[in-house]
């Protein structure tokens, strides 16, 4: 008795350990999903901040590649390799412990925030080398000024606030586009996906997705910069749509006509593609476009938010969304796809090239232009007045 009892505890402490564990790792994830995009849109120079926010996504891919291959049965994935898979997921936190010291602060941060110009500009040399950086301390200044006549943003103030009401609309869709795209349904349940599609060895092209997503984001750092952030992520939704479409009747007809099951697949593939184009980088980075130094902050946290939650309710539901639309269940995302790609086309705007300062007034015209209707009328009411005076 004495015996099996020791045996439950020394269970239930591992359990609590693996459950500890994985409480630490969300949150580090759930930080290092919204700062780091937040931090490379701070540093990055305007030419290649799109492609500088693109190689966080092409990290994280990489990153899930290596553990599809590792966690194969024959490599680390087996009843006797699986505690040393699980701790080489160390390795990676010890390496950017290390490294961090080396990252410079965000010159934004330290002018527009804490107004310490000098270290600011030190900052720039230690991420620029020696130049002129003249025109990047004018522009901070500029949205300094700009950010002192306004609060301090919390998240609450953010989502009452009408003044970024646009922008976190923008911000928030753009999540919701990724994550309820399909593509989470995909990389949860790729191996039953394919197995219902009558691919031989499922495993094997699961990792194949993994290698088509790793190549496809980099071909997005590659063109992100060139082609813009509206046109890759209308491009990427567009295609997902009609991915999704072709998913369904390849499923359908699959036990009709055997060489269906190639269509599925092959959908599959394209599906990723399209994803890694635009839909799958562009959101996380783009944010911190979106909005100045102020409300950036408690932008990112809502937009991380709405992401997550979105990925959680995609991983709790889809199987049961399958199993009540059996192969039409593509046909969902399809319809959402296509909602979001007009929404992108209609509201969301080009930034490739814009400073921040020039991305805020795209947005701010419409107020602008509401806000000097009434001192217009006022001024042509004042005319009349003195015309029949």
């Amino acid at each position: 008795m004495y015996g099996w009892r020791s045996v439950n505890v020394f269970h239930a402490c591992l359990l609590l350990q693996w459950s500890m564990g994985k409480c630490v790792m969300g949150f580090y994830c759930g930080l290092t999903s919204g700062l780091v995009p937040m931090y490379i849109g701070e540093i990055a120079p305007k030419a290649y901040r799109g492609a500088l926010g693109t190689l966080h996504q092409l990290a994280i891919v990489i990153g899930i590649l290596i553990n599809q291959v590792i966690g194969l049965d024959f490599v680390l994935g087996n009843d006797d390799m699986w505690p040393l898979l699980l701790g080489l997921s160390g390795a990676p936190a010890i390496l950017q412990s290390l490294l961090l010291p080396l990252c410079p602060e965000s010159p934004r941060y330290l002018y527009i925030l804490l107004g310490k110009e000098q270290e600011a500009k030190e900052s720039l040399y230690r991420l620029k080398g020696a130049y002129d950086a003249t025109s990047d301390l004018e522009e901070m200044r500029r949205e300094k000024q700009q950010a002192d006549k306004e609060p301090r943003i919390s998240i609450l103030s953010l989502i009452r606030s009408s003044v970024y009401r646009k922008q976190l609309f923008v911000a928030l869709m753009m999540h919701l586009s990724q994550q309820l795209s399909g593509i989470n349904a995909i990389f949860y349940y790729s191996t039953a996906i394919f197995t219902l599609a009558g691919v031989a060895q499922p495993v094997y092209a699961t990792i194949g997705v993994g290698v088509i997503n790793t190549v496809f984001t980099m071909v997005s750092v590659v063109l992100v910069d060139k082609a813009g952030r509206r046109t890759l992520t209308l491009a990427g939704l567009a295609g997902m749509c009609f991915c999704a479409i072709a998913m369904t009747v390849g499923l359908r007809f699959q036990n009709d006509f055997s060489w269906m099951s190639y269509i599925s697949m092959s959908a599959i593939f394209l599906f990723v593609s399209f994803f890694e184009i635009g839909p799958g980088p562009i959101p996380w980075f783009i944010v911190a476009e979106l909005f100045s130094q102020g409300p950036r902050p408690a932008a990112i946290a809502l937009a991380g938010c709405c992401n997550w939650t979105s990925n959680f309710v995609i991983g709790m539901t889809f199987q049961y969304i399958q199993d009540w639309l059996g192969c039409y269940v593509f046909i969902l995302f399809a319809v959402l796809l296509l909602g979001f790609t007009v929404f992108t086309f209609l509201r969301v705007p080009e930034t490739k090239g814009k400073s921040f300062e020039e991305i805020s007034a795209l947005f701010q015209k419409g107020r602008k232009k509401q806000a000097q209707t009434p001192k217009g009328n006022a001024e042509l009411q004042q005319l009349r007045t003195s015309t029949d005076a």
